[in-house]
């Protein structure tokens, strides 16, 4: 998956739309910050996700951090490899390490995440 077709939250997750289906991960950023991961809670297959609210969380030696959903819709698949193996999603947050499938409630909105030039400005600009 190539990170720049990506969308990306101001959070820091990413979304890639097929049709209604969105599959959604944490950018090689965020894994970098968060540095030598532990453990990562993803919700069950059908659970509903809103929009700017938590649906899991990651923890590191450094904190526990909440996965926010970009997009609002019904879980469809969850990557039960990273679930188990957290260290996937550090090696290959964009490939093995997505985290979840949602079937998007609007599609539409993906498109009002940022670009990948949007968020690379974004990530330049927190970390001055």
């Amino acid at each position: 998956m190539d990170p720049k077709s990506l969308r990306y939250s101001p959070s820091h997750e990413w979304v890639s739309l097929e049709g209604e289906i969105a599959t959604i991960g944490i950018s090689r950023f965020a894994v970098d910050q968060l540095t030598d991961l532990i453990v990562i809670e993803l919700p069950a297959v059908g659970a509903k996700l809103t929009a700017g609210k938590s649906f899991g969380e990651v923890e590191s030696v450094k904190a526990v951090s909440d996965l926010y959903a970009p997009v609002s819709g019904e879980v469809v698949e969850v990557n039960s490899q990273v679930a188990s193996d957290v260290q996937l999603l550090a090696q290959d947050p964009y490939t093995v390490g997505w985290l979840i499938k949602i079937r998007v409630d609007d599609p539409s909105t993906v498109a009002s995440l940022l670009d990948h030039a949007a968020y690379e400005k974004k990530v330049a600009e927190d970390a001055h």
